[in-house]
């Protein structure tokens, strides 16, 4: 059975803040989450172990499977917006 202090451990890991005065009631569904997860103790499976096949290699071999900007000019000629052979994007990301 879960804790409000176990609640709180899990919130300040979720970085998340639960007030006081929700505390028992996140503490009662967080032992309702762990009770439903539980029910997978009860789960019998026919095999134990899962077969996966025949396990084959599907990378390639190493080395250079073609010579290096071969189609540099017909990717950069596809950019929407670009600088020489840069391709522009809007920025998403802030130092802020």
């Amino acid at each position: 059975m879960a804790t409000p202090e176990d609640v709180q451990k899990l919130a300040a890991l979720a970085r998340i803040e639960v007030p006081e005065a929700e505390l028992a009631s996140f503490t009662k569904e967080f032992d309702a989450v762990l009770a439903y997860v539980g029910k997978l103790d009860e789960l019998t499976l026919a095999h134990e172990t899962p077969t996966a096949g025949v396990v084959r290699n599907v990378f390639r071999e190493d080395g250079e499977p073609h010579e290096g900007g071969k189609y540099t000019q017909a990717l950069v000629e596809q950019f929407p917006d670009k600088d020489g052979n840069h391709l522009l994007v809007k920025k998403i990301l802030t130092h802020e």
